[in-house]
């Protein structure tokens, strides 16, 4: 810098102000030439802002304005390119065709974009061909091989590299990696390890065990490798299933029906594994499946022994005889030995022992009586067992009906009584009564009615059958009298339609009533008995309650003459100080909000404390009091007490004791003091209580009880 005012005489001087002056630029005050005193850089920072000025050399006074100018750092390639993600990673479907984008990245120059090519990128693969390639301007990543095969490779290593200068030669780059990963599409079929599997059950193996397992291999992963498996063909596909197991992706081949080594000893499966999920665009390559034999092995086992039916059904009259046949069980061995069999009856089943069965031949005979009435049916359990090995036993349920026989007679299904009315009618229903029979015919009940033969003629009542089976009475005349015959018994006879026919008879009571003009009966009582005299009923009732009035007269008067001659005093050897007559007089309870607060009386001094009662006894000992005297009866009970109540105040010996208690506490700095004073051990010749009398009026009667006079000293 230099100004037109220098002569060069040196007296103006330089100086320089404003961004990086003194630290980056340096200005010489003479000559005003400015220097750069540090390397710079543009990428930190681009231009610089300052402010010259030429003053006085002597005064620094400023000789014109300062001027401003900018200094622009001009850039240069000096930063190389740089991957600021990196490294990458990328996936990309196996199988993809040719140009298949993967992933783009992108790098950085610090360098200036708009001077020069410092920050003109060009990228390029170093390492990864022939299998990817990058657009050199875009950086976008495609594959370079079509039909790339996961299971061949699963994953490539890409290396990239980015070069500033537009790629030419001098200029910089930087690298990054890119890991490509094959993801898996579904382009392989399942296949099973071998061709022919072989397996051996048991015949006696439960249902739904697992007989074995069959896989089918599959190169893919994932969901494109689940199989599922099913049996397509054989001669076991009613007795087998197969289910395919997630996890392991194999089949699992179960049993679903009893085996029987007797009926057959093998069994030929065709199962097919094919995937669960397929691609259309690879159905080309063939079908997504693949077959295998099976071949199942039945062995033999000791099986338990087999009846012929599930359940047995057998019917016995109930009069049937003792030890009869009621029917037969049967069951055999059905393994190949074929061992004898054993039979028995489950005496759970059988509490009674109502039956038996013959060990030998299975055949179920009665042992006790039956009775349908009582029990319709009977159920027992039949147990078979191999008389080779006492451990393969089966059991049967038998449900034995008991049949009916005609073993019981009618009677009336209740017991009936009928009332007649002395003003009924002839031909009036009296009653109508129904029978009823425990057994219980095939047709159904029908019973037939009769008198007595000596009764066939009877003069005032008769009978007649009903189509519902039952039986009504009615009347022959009319003019009964209960005064005459009160009561009338009517035997009929019932018989029932069984064979043979068994009957009973039941006895109807009539009894002969008063009615009222419309048929309601009113009384069944015969008043002429009760009233010979001709008295009224009410006149009756009144007489009852005289005599009633009489008896409690008579009670109360005994009951006052037996108090009278009570003795109004207590009984000569009887004290009354030991009489406690109790007034239960209670409280206010929580509802008395009048009454005092006692908390207000809590001692805080006390209060972890419990200060129970102190009961003094007295230091002299007074004679025991003489016998009391017998009390004169007629004696005037108000003199008595009071004899009673001088001498219990004049005997100090006697409880209760004088008993010293805080009930009150006048709080802390009271000028009163407290009463706690009393408690003290002392005698009472050592203390004085003459200040109570000082205290007021309400202490006056406390001063004189515990007040000392001279006499009291000298005793």
């Amino acid at each position: 810098l230099h100004t037109d005012l220098d002569p060069g005489s040196k007296k103006i001087k330089y100086i320089l102000s404003g961004d990086g002056a003194g630290t980056i630029f340096q200005i010489n005050d003479i000559t005003g030439d400015i220097h750069a005193i540090k390397r710079l850089d543009r990428e930190e920072k681009a231009e610089y802002t300052l402010t010259a000025q030429a003053v006085d050399w002597e005064t620094n006074k400023p000789l014109e304005p300062p001027s401003e100018f900018i200094i622009k750092v001009q850039d240069i390639n000096d930063n190389a390119p740089e991957f600021l993600n990196g490294p990458y990673h990328a996936t990309v479907p196996e199988m993809s065709i040719l140009g298949t984008s993967v992933t783009n990245v992108t790098a950085t120059d610090a360098d200036d974009p708009v001077y020069g090519n410092s920050a003109k990128l060009v990228y390029s693969i170093l390492e990864g061909q022939p299998y990817f390639s990058i657009e050199p301007e875009t950086a976008i990543i495609k594959t370079a091989l079509p039909n790339m095969d996961r299971e061949a490779k699963e994953e490539y290593l890409v290396v990239i590299q980015a070069k500033d200068m537009g790629g030419h030669s001098g200029g910089l780059s930087g690298t990054t990696t890119l890991t490509v990963t094959l993801t898996d599409v579904n382009d392989n079929p399942p296949k099973f390890a071998q061709s022919l599997y072989h397996f051996s059950v048991p015949e006696d193996v439960v249902l739904g065990t697992a007989i074995g397992r069959v896989k089918a291999n599959d190169q893919d992963i994932g969901e494109n490798a689940q199989s599922s498996y099913d049996i397509i063909d054989g001669d076991g596909t009613a007795l087998f299933e197969i289910t395919s197991d997630a996890q392991a992706q194999d089949g699992i081949i179960r049993l679903r029906k009893p085996l029987d080594f007797e009926t057959k000893r093998s069994y030929t499966l065709k199962v097919e594994a094919a995937n669960v999920h397929t691609d259309p665009r690879f159905s080309s390559r063939g079908p997504f499946k693949d077959t295998a034999t099976v071949k199942i092995v039945v062995e033999d086992a000791d099986e338990p022994p087999v009846f012929s039916s599930p359940t047995y059904l057998l019917e016995v009259h109930e009069n049937a005889a003792l030890n009869s046949v009621i029917g037969q069980v049967t069951a055999r061995d059905p393994d190949i030995t074929s061992s004898p069999i054993r039979f028995s009856i489950d005496r759970h089943t059988d509490l009674e022992r109502q039956f038996n069965v013959n060990a030998d031949d299975g055949k179920i005979t009665l042992a006790t009586p039956l009775d349908r009435e009582l029990s319709v049916w009977h159920n027992i359990t039949i147990i078979a067992t191999e008389i080779r090995n006492h451990s393969q036993i089966s059991r049967v349920p038998v449900a034995i009906k008991v049949l009916d026989v005609n073993d019981n007679a009618p009677e009336f299904a209740s017991e009936y009584e009928a009332f007649l009315c002395e003003n009924g009618k002839p031909g009036q229903v009296i009653q109508t009564v129904s029978a009823t029979d425990k057994d219980e015919p095939k047709n159904g009940h029908y019973f037939l009615y009769s008198l007595l033969p000596e009764m066939v003629n009877n003069p005032n009542f008769t009978i007649k059958k009903n189509e519902d089976n039952s039986l009504s009475i009615l009347a022959k005349h009319n003019g009964f009298n209960r005064q005459k015959q009160e009561v009338y018994l009517l035997p009929i006879i019932i018989s029932d339609s069984g064979n043979p026919p068994l009957s009973s008879t039941s006895t109807l009571t009539i009894r002969v009533c008063g009615c009222s003009s419309d048929g309601v009966v009113q009384s069944c009582n015969v008043e002429a008995y009760v009233l010979p005299i001709g008295l009224s009923m009410g006149a009756l009732i009144a007489i009852l309650a005289c005599i009633i009035l009489l008896l409690v007269i008579v009670v109360l008067f005994v009951t006052l003459r037996r108090h009278k001659n009570e003795p109004l005093i207590m009984k000569d050897d009887e004290d009354v100080r030991e009489n406690i007559i109790r007034y239960d007089d209670e409280g206010g309870g929580e509802e008395d909000t009048e009454a005092f607060d006692i908390a207000t009386l809590q001692n805080p001094d006390g209060i972890n404390g419990f200060l129970p009662r102190k009961d003094i006894k007295p230091d002299l000992q007074f004679m025991p009091r003489q016998g009391l005297a017998p009390v004169p009866s007629g004696v005037d009970v108000d003199e008595f007490i009071n004899v009673r109540l001088h001498e219990a105040d004049n005997d100090p010996t006697a409880p209760p004791y004088d008993s010293i208690q805080i009930y009150g506490y006048e709080g802390r700095g009271s000028v009163a003091g407290s009463l706690s004073s009393l408690e003290s051990t002392t005698s009472d010749s050592d203390q004085n209580f003459d200040y109570l009398s000082d205290w007021g009026p309400r202490f006056k009667r406390l001063g004189e009880l515990y007040s000392v006079g001279e006499s009291d000293k000298e005793t």
